[in-house]
């Protein structure tokens, strides 16, 4: 008797798991081809009242200095990895360990599958689901849609997600007219938009903002970005 009920609450755990991967695969799918209507942090934002300014532009009508600066500033194996950067993972761990500033290894790939899919936190059970997701995301969407979700979905400031609205509200321009400085200065204020200003930034920024300048022209001239234009 017990037998069986264990049996049957297996087989309908098993059902259960197979019908969660099929669904997440779905999802992942859908979001290949369509922009996300919608991400954890923007639902927050609109429940607390922030108005929330967002607007989706295709990877193309970007400047190329906008992907550049954020793999020379969070990313630059991104080309590279899949998914998960294992030599970062391993740095952040060393750097962490010895006392030095806290430091996280996610890689883009990491950060969008969790801002498109998941929720933020620390657990084991949503560190688990996100790198489910990236290697879905890495393996379905391949890394041009990887790039252009994630700078249409990163938060930049107060109630403002992706990189066209961040360069109208800071600079009053579109992402395809900003200057390599202006992408610099965008992606010098991840990963802590809310704390750091694109517009007034605070001397370390500005040191910061000007190093990633002079990585967008090394990820150019090396060709690190490559798996962005084939």
């Amino acid at each position: 008797m017990i037998g069986r009920f264990l049996g049957a609450v297996l087989a309908w755990a098993v059902r259960l798991v197979l019908a969660l991967v099929v669904l997440s695969i779905g999802w992942v799918v859908l979001y290949r081809f369509l922009p996300p209507p919608i991400t954890w942090l923007q639902a927050r934002d609109a429940i607390n009242g922030q108005h929330v300014e967002r607007e989706w532009v295709p990877l193309t009508a970007m400047t190329k200095a906008l992907p550049r600066a954020v793999i020379g500033a969070e990313d630059a194996n991104f080309c590279s990895h899949s998914g998960i950067d294992l030599e970062a993972v391993q740095a952040a761990a060393m750097a962490n360990a010895s006392g030095k500033t806290l430091r996280g290894g996610s890689t883009i790939s990491q950060q969008t599958a969790k801002n498109a899919f998941l929720w933020p936190g620390r657990s084991y059970v949503r560190k688990g689901l996100e790198a489910y997701f990236t290697l879905l995301i890495e393996l379905l969407w391949g890394k041009p849609r990887i790039m252009e979700v994630y700078l249409n979905i990163v938060e930049m400031g107060p109630g403002i997600y992706g990189m066209e609205a961040a360069a109208e509200h800071y600079f009053d321009t579109t992402a395809d007219k900003l200057s390599a400085r202006q992408a610099a200065r965008l992606a010098a204020i991840l990963p802590q938009p809310i704390k750091r200003s694109a517009v007034k930034p605070s001397k370390s920024v500005k040191r910061y903002a000007r190093r990633i300048e002079k990585r967008v022209k090394v990820v150019r001239d090396e060709g690190i970005d490559a798996c962005l234009w084939r």
